[in-house]
């Protein structure tokens, strides 16, 4: 399904994990484009990825406070808001009887909770000025499910879920919400990634970087998908094409997944 796509008139966004990977990436995307953005992280920005026009606040996005602070500051400098680019991540993951339930709780806070938190700040401003888009970054992982990545794959899947269901408790207001579905691409976020699980973590990093694609290709992919209206965003080929496996062929895709598991034990047991 898709919306209305937006004009071309400059807009006001906010971008969490905006400091660096795929966020510097929108944040540059946006700005050319010719958008005002408040850039918000927990680290600052470097200055090859922060513009002189940037605007930083430091924001963990596991903080209430840190997103009231937020909501003040587009109130005091901005008095209205465009778009919400939930971006903010960690990489993380493990087999089901590896993986800590601390990771679980670390993984969820940030990947799928601050989503939330974002989302429950600006909505009530997205409902008064009757406008608005809320842009959620999950992950291929969210709609396929690869073996040993459990708490991964039901964050994003979360986040999935959640954004089409903001989406059409939200509609009546004229607020539309995006989930962006990236394959693996060139980023630094296997750095962020923590967990006992360190087959996966090898496995995973090794896919990243045999990767051709970049950060700024989705990024880029990603402001033509929200330009389309297009609900949920499959920004690269590898994305569409594995949705697609599992959508038309379930055996094959089954089959895939299984491969998977079969070289991440292998992998474990050679380490």
């Amino acid at each position: 399904m898709r919306t209305v796509p937006d004009q071309r008139a400059s807009r006001r966004v906010l971008v969490t994990g905006g400091a660096s990977g795929l966020g510097a990436a929108l944040v540059e995307a946006f700005e050319a484009r010719g958008d005002d953005v408040l850039v918000c992280d927990v680290n600052e920005p470097t200055p090859a990825v922060e513009p002189v026009e940037t605007q930083f606040l430091r924001l963990d996005v596991r903080s209430d406070d840190d997103w009231a602070a937020a909501l003040r500051w587009v109130e005091e400098h901005w008095g209205s808001l465009d778009l919400l680019v939930n971006n903010a991540g960690v990489a993380g993951g493990g087999r089901v009887d590896v993986a800590t339930m601390d990771e679980w709780q670390w993984i969820t806070e940030i990947n799928l909770f601050g989503v939330v938190r974002g989302t429950r700040t600006f909505v009530p401003m997205f409902k008064a000025q009757r406008s608005g888009r809320i842009v959620n970054v999950a992950s291929l992982a969210g709609l396929v499910h690869p073996a040993g990545m459990g708490s991964y794959n039901a964050v994003k899947a979360g986040v999935v879920a959640f954004t089409e269901t903001i989406g059409h408790e939200l509609a009546a207001y004229g607020v539309h919400a995006h989930v962006v579905c990236p394959s693996y691409f060139r980023t630094n976020l296997v750095a962020s990634a923590r967990g006992a699980d360190t087959a996966l973590v090898d496995l995973v990093a090794g896919l990243v970087e045999r990767s051709r694609v970049t950060a700024d290709e989705i990024a880029s992919a990603v402001l033509a998908g929200i330009e389309r209206g297009d609900e949920v965003i499959l920004p690269d080929e590898a994305a569409r094409q594995a949705w697609g496996l599992k959508q038309h062929d379930r055996a094959t895709y089954d089959a895939v997944m299984r491969d998977q598991a079969a070289k991440l034990d292998h992998v474990a047991a050679h380490e």
